[in-house]
């Protein structure tokens, strides 16, 4: 517990606690054991935010690209030094093993390091005129940026909000989830010691529909970035219509798998269970509905159910861990309630479908088959450690499953045969798609989904160009 560090906001520099101040307990989802008081924001801490950010803004807008590339760089370097520490952390508020975790500090270090490239090419371009005249099209920052980010992806997440925003020359006012603090406060810290100017960025705490409706009514916000469910996700967007903000929505799935009869199974296997049960299935992309043509349909299902049996469960701090515990008590309640259904409406249970030991929020990696279409897990997002495994006849069934759902983030496809391979990359509906491969993301390239998993994109060029604005210059 002493590994655990002390909470606070962070505005204008300064480390706020205490006060007064309502708390939120943090607590490590391996034992159920709170670890830390996080201090909640108050509506002048808000306002006290907003009017921070705002200078920042002034003060970073004319920033050189020289200046912001060593700051990205620097924090990066710094994350790299405090790995393990940040991991650790991430580990302990979030509940992923510290494998995971780790990767997830090096997902951080390599966007960094990829926009502190990218300031350097944020091109306009000068349009044909006659003589005397000139017109050109410039990109400059959008403004303030307030960030929301969920606890699935505790250093990621924050990474992602704070990297694009500053890159532009934006400041931002992040607000991540309250079960995972720490983590988003020492990405953030790594930035402020490699130089980022104390107005820039702050981070805040506070009861979510309080914080997003004093943030967004505030004249001073002009973009709105958030990760989250599809229902916030779309209240949110509401808010942010009443100021015209612009907005970055990258909301939940419902990830659909299509594994064809000319595979290799077991190859198949090896890497859609490790994709599966990765952060126990909390993953916006997660690979769930697996669509599996009848040929190879009962091997697969049957690897799958055998290969979840042996998958290691405990905490995510020991050795060998394969998969941590869920991140809070309302996800294996979830996973209980939308099992049951399942199994009620007649799907089969071939693994799973139970919590594991007496402490902590564990819930054992699990897979149902034969799942019929009016069971709720069938349309609504389990975000928890359980594949869903049917059998079809065709290209053609196949296609159609996986559009069904109004969800368009992450998809999947397995086939050796290249034609249908380019098919399934015109015909499937989603904003990212993964072909014989579960690896959908990169610092350069665009994270984001279509229908109501969101628009916009995160990472890439694309992600900082989000922060911007277009301008057109017309001279006489």
């Amino acid at each position: 517990m002493s590994q655990y560090p002390s909470l606070h906001m962070i505005i204008d520099g300064e480390k706020i606690s205490g006060g007064g101040r309502r708390s939120f307990e943090v607590v490590n989802p391996a034992t159920g054991e709170t670890i830390g008081a996080l201090p909640l924001a108050e509506p002048a801490d808000l306002d006290r935010a907003l009017e921070v950010a705002a200078e920042g803004f002034r003060i970073w807008r004319k920033s050189t690209p020289q200046q912001r590339a060593k700051v990205l760089n620097g924090a990066a370097q710094l994350m790299l030094e405090r790995q393990e520490d940040l991991a650790r952390v991430a580990t302990m508020e979030q509940g992923k093993p510290l494998a995971e975790s780790r990767i997830e500090v090096l997902m951080n270090v390599n966007l960094f390091q990829f926009y502190a490239g990218e300031v350097f090419r944020i091109y306009g371009r000068e349009l044909v005129r006659p003589t005397g005249m000139r017109s050109t099209v410039r990109h400059e920052p959008v403004g303030v940026v307030a960030a929301f980010s969920p606890w699935n992806f505790p250093l990621g997440n924050p990474g992602r909000k704070l990297g694009a925003p500053i890159a532009a020359g934006c400041s931002v006012i992040m607000k991540s989830a309250e079960e995972t603090p720490a983590s988003a406060l020492g990405v953030l810290q790594c930035l402020l010691d490699a130089g980022l100017p104390k107005q820039v960025a702050q981070a805040v705490f506070g009861v979510p529909d309080e914080v997003s409706t004093h943030l967004l009514s505030s004249p001073v916000v002009r973009k709105l970035s958030f990760t989250g469910s599809t229902v916030i996700g779309k209240h949110l967007a509401k808010l942010a219509a009443d100021n015209m903000l612009r907005t970055t929505m990258e909301l939940g799935g419902h990830g659909p798998v299509l594994v064809f009869d000319d595979v290799d199974v077991d190859r198949v296997l090896d890497t859609a269970v490790a994709g599966k049960y990765r952060n126990s299935g909390q993953v916006c992309v997660s690979p769930t509905r697996f669509i599996v043509q009848e040929g190879v349909f009962e091997k697969f299902r049957d690897g799958f159910a055998e290969r979840a049996k042996a998958w290691k469960v405990g905490n995510g701090l020991e050795d060998g861990t394969q998969m941590g515990p869920m991140a809070n008590p309302r996800r294996p309640d979830a996973m209980e309630r939308l099992i049951g259904n399942a199994r009620e409406k007649g799907a089969k249970l071939d693994a799973g479908g139970e919590r594991v030991g007496n402490q902590g929020f564990y819930y054992a990696p699990s897979v149902l088959s034969q799942v019929p279409m009016d069971a709720e897990i069938m349309h609504e997002e389990p975000f928890g450690p359980v594949a869903l495994i049917n059998p079809y006849a065709s290209e053609e069934a196949m296609i159609a499953e996986a559009n069904r759902l109004p969800y368009g983030l992450a998809a999947y496809a397995w086939t050796d045969d290249v034609k249908r391979q380019r098919r399934l990359a015109d015909e499937i509906e989603s904003g990212m798609i993964g072909i014989n491969s579960h690896m959908i993301g990169g610092a350069d390239s665009p994270f984001g989904g279509v229908k109501w998993s969101g628009h916009g994109a995160e990472d890439g060029p694309e992600g900082l160009l989000a922060c911007m604005v277009t301008k057109a210059v017309h001279e006489g």
